[in-house]
């Protein structure tokens, strides 16, 4: 039975590498490149910013979309204890129980809390969208010093900021705080 098996082959051993006298050459003509022989490195790099710039607008997008779906919430949060509030504000006075008296206080604290985190959300939100604009702009005056017009215009072109990401007619779509929220944010980083 031994007699029909062979010595394994050996994939890659030391001892079956044959070095040839012209290494280099060979290593040149056996390098198959994945790009097109058309295509420049200077194509290759411009795409590569685009796509980073691509991918910078969809970090600010998302970041976006995570402020207002946290606005949303609260919003919402806040109109659900203002309803039991006004449950509880429609009873006469004389007609409240202890519970009653202490649950309006306690309503009344949360929706302040709840009033407060919000303004510290939209403050954020704001000073975020102020570092993006300087942001825009550190890379508009570094596009106008570093790259050629002609090839600069292609590429500010394709995205320019986060609010190319946003169409008209998903504003027509969502919660009207969002509505809202995607119209400041629209206008300011615009202008």
């Amino acid at each position: 039975m031994e007699k029909g098996r062979s010595t394994p082959k050996l994939y890659g051993s030391l001892d079956k590498t044959e070095l040839c006298a012209d290494t280099g050459k060979q290593a040149e003509e056996d390098v198959v490149s994945m790009a097109d022989s058309t295509i420049t490195v200077e194509d290759i790099e411009g795409e590569l910013f685009r796509i980073e710039r691509i991918k910078d607008a969809l970090v600010r997008k998302e970041s976006e979309l995570r402020y207002m779906m946290d606005d949303i919430q609260l919003c919402k949060e806040i109109t659900r204890l203002k309803k039991e509030l006004q449950k509880l504000v429609s009873i006469p006075d004389k007609d409240k129980s202890n519970e009653d008296r202490q649950r309006e206080e306690e309503l009344l604290q949360q929706i302040q809390k709840l009033v407060e985190t919000r303004d510290f959300l939209v403050d954020d939100m704001e000073f975020e969208r102020l570092r993006e604009r300087e942001e825009d702009k550190e890379m508009a005056d570094f596009l106008q010093t570093n790259i050629p017009n002609s090839s600069q215009q292609g590429q500010e072109n394709d995205v320019q900021s986060p609010a190319d990401l946003v169409s008209l007619r998903d504003q027509d779509r969502c919660h009207p705080a969002e509505r809202v929220l995607r119209l400041h944010l629209l206008h300011h980083v615009d202008t």
